[in-house]
């Protein structure tokens, strides 16, 4: 199992580095269903290894331009204050319920995937009260759900942020690795981590994710977006039938109602 908890955890990193997000959309069903770890302290450990995952591929990014840092701190301090309250508020939501607001981000996810971002082309900036805004919001959901939303903010970083694809990608991972931060301080209060095997986890992936920075510049970005769409659209229905499985099973399993007939 822990040979394909880490292939996985790879891929988490690539996803990252590669596309600016989708790591979190990985990792909470790697520690749940592969490596058996708690509903809370997985979403938790997520916001763990997708923070430190998103600053390691940040840095090659960073090193060709690609970090536009005034807007991703703009953006990221919004997502950090809604993360923190999302993660706060995950204290209060029945893990079940949790889990199934993941699989619908997830299959929110793969749905804008395959339809694509577009890019290229003068962009009005928008005022920074609605980068804020849009921040928050953001925030929470990476905070309730331990998603750090890459594929919300490269979109957000394009439309609001009026930057180009590239920039977008590496701005989004500064923002996802302050959200997926906070957020973690959120959770941090209420959840018990296993240390050595967050270390492992992030350890994988941050190798991952260096690998994916180096793939930007080999593999189409619309045969990857396909096909990881694709990948994470098998993910929302496995996360689905698991979550659902028990209430099927125990209906199936009720007993019939004894028929009396009245002579």
């Amino acid at each position: 199992m822990y040979p394909l908890a880490l292939f996985l955890s790879l891929l988490i990193g690539v996803s990252l580095g590669l596309l600016g997000g989708g790591g979190s959309i990985l990792t909470t069903p790697i520690l749940i269903y592969a490596l058996g770890v708690e509903t809370r302290a997985a979403i938790a450990t997520s916001l763990l290894v997708v923070g430190v995952t998103s600053l390691a591929g940040m840095i090659g990014h960073a090193r060709s331009g690609n970090v536009i840092w005034r807007v991703g701190l703009l953006f990221g301090a919004a997502g950090m204050v809604g993360a923190w309250l999302g993660g706060r508020l995950a204290a209060l939501i029945p893990a079940e319920t949790l889990m199934i607001l993941f699989a619908g981000m997830m299959l929110a996810t793969s749905v804008a995937m395959f339809r694509g971002r577009r890019d290229g082309g003068a962009q009005v900036v928008a005022p920074a009260w609605k980068v804020v805004v849009e921040g928050v919001v953001i925030g929470i959901v990476t905070g309730l759900v331990g998603a750090g939303g890459g594929f919300l903010v490269v979109p957000a970083l394009t439309l609001l942020g009026g930057l180009p694809m590239p920039h977008a990608i590496g701005t989004s991972l500064l923002v996802i690795a302050m959200k997926s931060f906070a957020g973690f301080s959120g959770h941090a209060a209420s959840v018990s981590i296993d240390w050595r095997l967050a270390a492992m986890v992030t350890a994988a992936a941050v190798v991952g994710s260096l690998i994916g920075g180096q793939l930007t510049r080999l593999v189409a970005p619309d045969t990857l977006r396909r096909g990881f769409a694709a990948f994470v659209l098998v993910m929302s229905a496995f996360v689905f039938y698991q979550q659902l499985r028990p209430s099927v099973v125990a209906s199936s399993a009720a007993p019939t109602p004894e028929v009396t007939h009245v002579p």
